[in-house]
């Protein structure tokens, strides 16, 4: 049966209600379908229906984050990401540091680490070269979540998977499509730390102190500690660049990041002379995944309502006629998604899963559908009522106020990033 839709607009209201009243977002978002299904007119078998339908939808990018976590495991917690983060703020030298900060935390995010993580790991070198020269707190920490954003557009993490499987992409066509917006927002995060760092509390001794102690844990040599991020990387563009100069072997050479990321993993891991501890990586890999998976499998319940209801059709009907263009729609669609439920990913998985057919309605190739929504999740996707924010705070060691500070600067960075995909996708390409 097809579902009014505002018993499927009020289902999704709901479950956004309900995150942000701090329910388990798995139990928010399938408790708004339950009950946007009635409220649309289904009955009990069709409310099921529903809830399977839209479970299985979503199961392709569920097997490709497990698997990613075998790969996530292994660079936090070999200490390998730890490593390539200090070889680039070693070498690019105090009088570049807030570019050696944002890089950094861009590149370790960029190679599969949580953006959360990367800051935890990259927060300790800041703080004791913000120390040494008397940056700012709120200026460093510009430093390293604008490049964490940066690096999360362009990263096999769980948005990129979500992003590229709610547009029936490969993962790297949405790592290459955010590139360019990426950068862009690598540079305005370095402008902005850059211009604000003498302004607000310093890092002090004490602190600069403890957090250098806490970081003094051996770290595999930088040789050992790019084999995996780098296994990954020659993987995945291999189709990509076999497009790019003509050789079709290559180019239909399509293998997925279900094989690629775990294999990579595996290969780093033996690298890295930890093969006896692969079993422990692949554990707390997959124990990181598991917040995104219950996410993600919620996420189809309530997708599944809305791909039952009416309520698509109508968002396209509303966009043509209010005279705005139809490719809008996929960044809004991340903008509130994200901001809703103050998560990148988990942004991306409902503006993927709710409106992904409704975009495509509208016109817009799935490419440039799935970098603008990508990148729209990461303007506002930083507010308080996230663990983001406070993780953060804390890995910096700052007061709420100067925290706060920081929100604007970040949705500045994340902001660029949408301007240059929707130029980009929207009217270039």
């Amino acid at each position: 049966m097809e579902i009014s839709w505002i018993g499927a607009l009020i289902g999704l209201a709901l479950a956004i209600i309900l995150i942000l009243f701090r329910l388990i977002p798995t139990y928010a978002l399938i408790l708004g379908a339950i009950v946007g299904g009635f409220i649309g007119g289904a009955s009990f078998a069709d409310v099921i229906n529903i809830l399977i339908t839209g479970t299985q939808s979503v199961q392709g990018t569920v097997i490709r984050i497990i698997a990613a976590g075998v790969f996530a495991g292994v660079m936090m917690e070999s200490g390998a990401a730890e490593t390539i983060a200090k070889f680039i703020v070693d070498k690019l030298g105090g009088t570049k540091a807030m570019l050696s900060l944002a890089l950094a935390t861009m590149i370790i995010t960029a190679v599969g680490v949580f953006i959360p993580v990367a800051v935890l790991i990259v927060a300790p070198i800041a703080l004791s070269v913000g120390n040494k020269m008397g940056y700012s707190k709120v200026a460093l920490l510009v430093a390293l979540s604008g490049g964490g954003k940066a690096g999360n557009i362009i990263s096999p993490n769980p948005n990129t998977i979500a992003a590229a499987g709610g547009f029936n992409l490969d993962v790297n066509q949405v790592m290459i499509g955010g590139l360019v917006p990426a950068i862009f927002g690598l540079i305005v995060a370095v402008a902005i730390a850059s211009f604000i760092k003498f302004k607000g509390m310093k890092v002090t001794d004490a602190e600069a102190a403890e957090l250098e102690k806490a970081s003094s844990a051996n770290h595999p040599p930088l040789s050992k500690a790019l084999v995996t991020p780098i296994i990954a990387v020659v993987l995945l563009m291999i189709s990509p660049i076999g497009s790019m100069i003509g050789m079709d072997f290559l180019a239909k050479l399509k293998i997925d990041s279900l094989f690629i990321l775990p294999f990579a993993g595996i290969v780093g891991s033996i690298a890295l002379g930890k093969s006896n501890k692969i079993m422990e990586y692949c554990t707390s890999g997959l124990n990181r995944m598991t917040p995104t998976i219950l996410i993600i499998i919620g996420a189809g319940a309530i997708g599944g309502l809305i791909t039952a209801s009416t309520l698509p059709a109508e968002v396209v009907a509303l966009v043509k006629s209010s005279g705005i263009s139809g490719m809008y729609l996929a960044p809004i669609a991340g903008v509130l998604m994200a901001a809703a439920t103050a998560s990148t990913s988990t942004g991306v998985i409902l503006a993927t899963g709710s409106f992904a057919g409704a975009i495509l309605n509208t016109g817009v190739s799935p490419l440039s559908a799935a970098v603008m929504t990508h990148t729209g999740a990461t303007v506002i996707d930083h507010l308080p009522h996230g663990t983001y924010f406070h993780v953060t705070r804390n890995a910096m060691s700052m007061s709420m106020k100067d925290r706060m500070k920081v929100v604007l600067f970040e949705s500045i960075v994340g902001l660029t990033m949408t301007v240059v995909a929707i130029i980009l996708y929207g009217y270039i390409l």
